[in-house]
């Protein structure tokens, strides 16, 4: 079980105190003892010094009566006194009675005896006694008296010991009481201080949940001052936490808001973090980070880029198709990230709609020349063939009116090439008014009825009564059915029926244009609405000038509206056009906005 705080405040202090007042009982006892032993040391002495000095003072006492004066002597100053003729005799001892005083063998070869003779002062001698049969300290002073010549004070060194012990026991009781006390005063004084610790601890808790909220008061000891120096530390980490979490958070945000991919290798090859765009090109999923790049990356190219970066060096952008999505290209950047970490950084650029753009744009300017040459060519020759031999009148206008034609297919493409960049650079507005939606079709299958019997192509409208009104741009709404509607005359074979059908769906208004022609590979129904595109001659419309299906595109975004392309079940293509109920909102002019190329 572990201590707590309090317990060991309590348990160090009664340590040091234990200890303190072992040390002192010890130095205590030490020299206790010794004052005992020199005071009973002293008191023979002085007993000796006395009884010697009556003794004395009355030469008159007879020999007979020394036995008496022993035994009152003795009673007296409570120790043993003898009294020794010159020769050893014991002429009294007040522990013994007259039978056993005449048995007592001469003690003038005792060593306390002849430690005594010819000595001023009394003399302490300790040995065994064998009369007693138990060790005594004597002390023995040489006496000027007729009848005697030495006295002895005797004392046991038992009774000694005893005084000894009662002083020991004495000093153990006081140390014990002594660390009673101190417990006691130990655990009222620690109660304050275990009650502040707690409260630090709550606070360091408190720190360790998240709320970094400093505490009011501490306290003006080494406590206070610790928990400041915590309180402080962990002020400035919360403060440099917060930073960091809202640097965190930007760089996040920045990394999943680009367009392009960012992976972060480690030294050792693992990842470390891809955002969401390299994720997608590179098909990742969450369970990717903490995995090597070669388990993940299926890309040739990006082996030695990310080697040639983990081991310190620059690489060269490569530019690649994607292995898990062909259709898209992508240039990779990689490197390096240093010391200490060390590490690799690969940025990844989708540049698949610029390469999609350039491959437009030239067949965009490829088709623009073939359509514009083709008709220079034809009205070059027949101006030259009328320039150099007049031919005959009826010759000469079948001549012009080639020349005428050709020119009114290059006056209806460069019409078409100036609406589609007035659309491309947002000048053309929607006007909105409520319009009949049969009407509309009506009227196109009107304009459209000479080029219909031509190709023995009929035109049927079905439009349902949900779905005859709404609001939109008439005229552009007419612009764009008249495209598909001409694209699907030209297309449709002979005996052919061309249909106009119109529905409410889901809040809007779809306007299909069917035809029976041969369809559209599936390959290029993403390209068609693309201007000059061309998907086979079967498609190739005679005398157009190829970008109908663009401008078609632009106009029903301009009224808010979506097209697709697709192919019917039964044969031939199927345009649709979904058309809101009523125009959104007006955008606001656009200035320098770049030119749509798909």
């Amino acid at each position: 079980m572990t201590l707590r705080f309090r317990g060991k405040i309590v348990l160090a202090t009664l340590l040091v105190a234990a200890v303190t007042a072992g040390v002192a009982g010890i130095i205590f006892h030490w020299w206790t003892t010794r004052m005992v032993a020199a005071r009973v040391e002293e008191t023979l002495r002085s007993g000796t010094r006395l009884v010697a000095e009556l003794l004395e003072r009355n030469p008159a006492l007879a020999e007979a009566e020394l036995d008496a004066e022993a035994d009152r002597l003795g009673a007296l100053t409570g120790v043993r006194v003898t009294f020794i003729a010159r020769d050893g005799r014991v002429l009294g001892d007040s522990a013994e009675d007259a039978a056993g005083l005449a048995a007592m063998e001469s003690h003038a070869g005792r060593p306390e005896i002849r430690a005594a003779r010819g000595s001023d002062e009394p003399v302490l001698v300790r040995r065994y006694s064998t009369t007693t049969e138990y060790e005594t300290l004597y002390a023995v002073a040489e006496v000027d008296h007729p009848a005697l010549a030495y006295v002895r004070l005797a004392r046991p060194v038992r009774a000694i010991a005893g005084e000894q012990r009662a002083v020991l026991w004495l000093v153990v009781g006081s140390v014990a009481a002594a660390l009673a006390v101190g417990a006691l005063l130990a655990w009222l004084v620690s109660a304050r201080t275990a009650r502040r610790v707690a409260a630090v601890a709550q606070i360091a808790r408190r720190y360790a949940a998240g709320d970094l909220t400093p505490a009011a008061a501490y306290g003006d000891d080494e406590i206070g001052e610790v928990a400041r120096a915590l309180d402080d530390v962990v002020q400035e980490l919360g403060r440099r936490l917060a930073e960091l979490t809202h640097e965190r958070l930007h760089l996040a945000a920045l990394l999943s808001s680009m367009a392009e991919g960012v992976i972060v290798v480690d030294a050792r090859g693992r990842l470390v973090m891809a955002n969401d765009a390299a994720r997608s090109m590179l098909k990742l999923d969450s369970t990717a980070v903490g995995t090597r790049y070669q388990e993940l990356i299926r890309q040739p190219e990006l082996f030695s880029q990310i080697g040639q970066a983990l081991a310190g060096e620059a690489a060269a952008g490569v530019e690649f198709a994607l292995a898990r999505d062909p259709s898209r290209t992508c240039i990779s950047r990689a490197a390096p990230i240093g010391a200490p970490e060390g590490g690799a950084i690969v940025v990844l650029h989708d540049i698949s709609d610029l390469r999609r753009a350039d491959r437009v744009r030239r067949d965009f300017v490829a088709n623009v020349s073939h359509e514009l040459r083709t008709p220079l060519t034809a009205i070059r020759g027949y101006v030259e063939t009328l320039l150099d031999t007049p031919p005959d009148p009826d010759e000469a206008r079948r001549y012009l009116e080639i020349i005428a034609r050709h020119a009114a297919r290059m006056e209806r493409l460069v019409r078409d090439l100036l609406r589609l960049a007035r659309l491309d650079a947002g000048q053309e507005t929607p006007e909105p008014a409520r319009c009949d939606l049969r009407q509309v079709a009506q009227g196109v299958a009107d304009d459209l009825a000479e080029a219909a019997a031509t190709r023995d192509v009929r035109v049927e409208l079905s439009v349902a009564p949900d779905a005859a009104t709404l609001v939109t741009d008439p005229g552009r709404l007419h612009d764009v059915l008249r495209n598909l509607v001409e694209n699907a005359i030209n297309h449709s074979p002979a005996g052919g029926v061309v249909e106009i059908d119109a529905a409410r769906d889901d809040g809007t208004i779809v306007v299909r244009v069917l035809d029976r022609g041969p369809g559209i590979p599936e390959q290029d129904l993403s390209r068609v609405f693309e201007r000059f595109y061309r998907v086979d001659k079967s498609r190739s419309r005679p005398g157009g000038t190829g970008i109908g299906l663009a401008i078609a595109r632009h106009l029903v975004e301009l009224l808010g509206g979506t097209i697709r392309a697709a192919n019917r079940p039964e044969g031939g293509a199927a345009f649709s056009v979904r058309l809101p109920l009523e125009p959104p909102a007006r955008p606001e002019p656009a200035e320098g906005r770049p030119s749509q190329t798909a």
